[in-house]
């Protein structure tokens, strides 16, 4: 069935991006940040998008898309309170300036979080886009497959240990977002929606104020309310409209749209504009299990449910590369942020399927070399430490196959 908006929401108040694909669009739709930073450009008045905002500092235009936390509250005297975590997404940028602002175009009603502060006070931290394709499979590993998967993963000798996030609703594994957040692509998207773009819908269905407007505060202005004129929630189905009373909501259209996505498939790796042997992509993969980056980045955690959707999800095997556990990463990756009970420097194993077609890594994005990435893995506390000296141990032509193994994928 063709997909068609009944209601055509507009952007919120606050917004990261005014679209989906301007961040998830490497290498292709849902996929990761691309290598145009498209935020950079929404200050400038000629896009229309942002004209009465300040370009955040850490924002570049060759830069990763980003969405920006404070991990703690500021006191009243701009200092941090190291006592008073916070966490929340803190959005870039407001609609101020924009021809839809209507009673809300004024930056002191609706002022821009500080980031050049918050930056200057180490109290900031950036997450990328995470890819969605085979996400479809993901949300249909059962959790009785996640947990003997994490019996087999836990005999080990490199020091891993892992353990899950989990739902604050039915207690069952959650397995979406950098730290396992999120229980299923439905609310993963909700969630996009309201936090990224502003867009309240039927399972966010309020206009989400900043996180210290919201518990320190009184909330978004009453001039920034129902901008949209149509009440809430602005994207939702419509069951007494007709003849479209069977069209889905924006949110739950796209939900399915990332369901459907295909997994990434594995192929060759070019270098000055030769082809890799497979031979030594082969040899980098056994040395990727032998050291142990599989007993995270498990190539093959477990087969999908039968599925209610679509056959091709059903009985699937899921080469995702990761075991969806939240690992201790130490204080070298440490963002000092809590999601459900992932710490500040625990982070869900990063699916590795489709890493070949990435150009930013890590989960802020702060760099695009794969030696980094892996160096970045080994800090105080970190439950990869072990296998990330193993890896530099190696010979300068084994390091080299296991990267060919890696942009393989």
């Amino acid at each position: 069935m063709k997909h068609v908006s009944v209601l055509s929401p507009g952007l919120g108040p606050r917004f990261n991006s005014n679209n989906c694909s301007s961040c998830h669009a490497q290498p292709n739709f849902g996929g990761t940040g691309p290598r145009v930073n498209q935020q950079f450009k929404f200050t400038n008045p000629s896009n229309g998008v942002a004209p009465g905002n300040i370009t955040p500092p850490f924002l570049t235009a060759d830069g990763p898309s980003v969405e920006a936390r404070f991990p703690y509250f500021f006191n009243p005297n701009g200092t941090v309170n190291y006592n008073a975590p916070n966490g929340g997404v803190e959005d870039l940028f407001t609609i101020t300036g924009r021809s839809d602002a209507g009673t809300c175009n004024s930056a002191s009603i609706l002022p821009q979080p500080n980031f050049a502060a918050a930056q200057a006070a180490n109290n900031v931290i950036l997450r990328i886009p995470t890819p969605v394709f085979g996400a479809g499979l993901v949300e249909n590993l059962d959790d009785s497959t996640l947990l003997n998967n994490q019996v087999a993963n836990l005999n080990n000798n490199f020091g891993i240990a892992g353990s899950f996030n989990r739902d604050g609703n039915d207690g069952t594994i959650s397995r979406f977002g950098w730290k396992a957040q999120n229980k299923s692509l439905h609310i993963f998207t909700g969630e996009a929606f309201n936090v990224e773009m502003g867009i309240s819908n039927e399972l966010f269905p309020q206009d989400r104020p900043l996180p210290e407007e919201d518990q320190l505060g009184l909330g978004l202005p009453p001039s920034c309310l129902n901008l949209s004129g149509t009440g809430y929630p602005e994207d939702r189905s419509n069951p007494t409209a007709a003849p479209n009373s069977a069209v889905l909501d924006d949110v739950s259209a796209i939900a399915n749209f990332m369901r459907f996505l295909a997994p990434p498939p594995p192929g060759g790796v070019l270098v000055n504009g030769y082809q890799v042997p497979k031979e030594w992509i082969a040899e980098g993969g056994n040395l990727f299990n032998s050291i142990g980056c599989a007993t995270c980045h498990n190539p093959t955690p477990g087969t999908t449910q039968v599925s209610n959707f679509v056959p091709a999800l059903s009985n699937a095997p899921v080469p995702a590369f990761s075991d969806f556990e939240i690992h201790h990463m130490g204080t070298g990756l440490a963002d000092n942020v809590s999601q459900g009970s992932a710490g500040g420097d625990q982070f869900r194993t990063a699916p590795l399927w489709g890493l070949g077609q990435r150009i930013f890594l890590l989960h802020d994005g702060r760099t695009t070399n794969l030696l980094t990435a892996i160096q970045d893995h080994a800090s105080q506390g970190s439950e990869a430490t072990t296998v990330e000296e193993t890896f530099f141990g190696l010979s300068p032509a084994q390091q080299q196959v296991v990267l060919y193994f890696l942009r393989s994928l």
